[in-house]
């Protein structure tokens, strides 16, 4: 991909999805959590927020993949830019209760520590399952990065306050 010149695939891959479940699921998650966080943020720096956890969760796989030999293996969808949007839903409003499954009540933070911690799992012992588990991860930490730095907020900080 990059020796081939195509950069702006680390862009146009999360516009291309990897079947109707997928794409229904991220646009769901979008939807659920995107409205509330752009309306905290504003939408030129919400669609900054999605796209540089997007984009940075593309660049972290690529390298890995190099890195590791792996070569050029193909990802698609919108889930690294997703996980960030979970991750800034969660910071912005920690007390909002979320429905697991639309019956298994927990707060915001715990799902994405739930979310976080299968996907750390997943990329130890989840074998080719096709999923691109790294790139959830590095979209929950440019997430991370750009809450603190862009917003002064710690979201590990925000999630152990006392309530």
């Amino acid at each position: 991909m990059l020796q081939a010149g195509w950069w702006w695939q680390v862009v146009t891959y999360m516009f291309i999805h990897a079947g109707w479940a997928h794409i229904f699921f991220n646009m769901l998650a979008l939807f659920l959590f995107g409205i509330q966080l752009e309306q905290r943020m504003g939408s030129t720096e919400f669609l900054l927020y999605y796209f540089v956890c997007g984009i940075g969760a593309g660049i972290v796989t690529v390298f890995f993949n190099s890195v590791t030999g792996q070569g050029m293996i193909p990802v698609v969808g919108a889930s690294g830019a997703i996980y960030g949007l979970l991750l800034g839903f969660a910071a912005f409003f920690p007390d909002a209760r979320v429905f697991i499954f639309g019956i298994l009540p927990m707060r915001a933070p715990v799902m994405v520590a739930v979310y976080a911690g299968i996907e750390i799992v997943s990329q130890f012992v989840g074998g080719s399952s096709g999923v691109a588990h790294l790139t959830h991860l590095a979209g929950l930490l440019f997430a991370y990065l750009y809450l603190v730095v862009r917003f002064g907020i710690n979201p590990i900080a925000v999630f152990f306050r006392k309530r």
